[in-house]
């Protein structure tokens, strides 16, 4: 990837956990589940770090379901400096 990448970060939030998959911003790109996560803020800071270690040179920006159990997902992304 070169430092103009982007990285599309979808976060399916639910109550007790949160879905993560990963797209490439290039051509042909197949989305890439990651897993779970926990649905607390530990865990949420984590992956962005995580992200960054494995995709150094992109830009990611993160997708999430807006509502009840998605919202407080934006305003922790957010107030970490990333893009949403």
């Amino acid at each position: 990837m070169n430092n103009d990448s982007i990285l599309f970060i979808g976060l399916d939030t639910h109550k007790s956990f949160i879905q993560v998959a990963v797209l490439k911003e290039h051509r042909g790109a197949q989305p890439q589940h990651r897993g779970r996560i926990k649905s607390n803020k530990s865990a949420l800071v984590k992956l962005p770090q995580q992200l960054q270690s494995t995709y150094p040179k992109a830009s990611s920006h993160f997708v999430y379901e807006a509502g009840p159990c998605g919202y407080w997902t934006y305003r922790l992304l957010t107030s970490l400096g990333h893009a949403i």
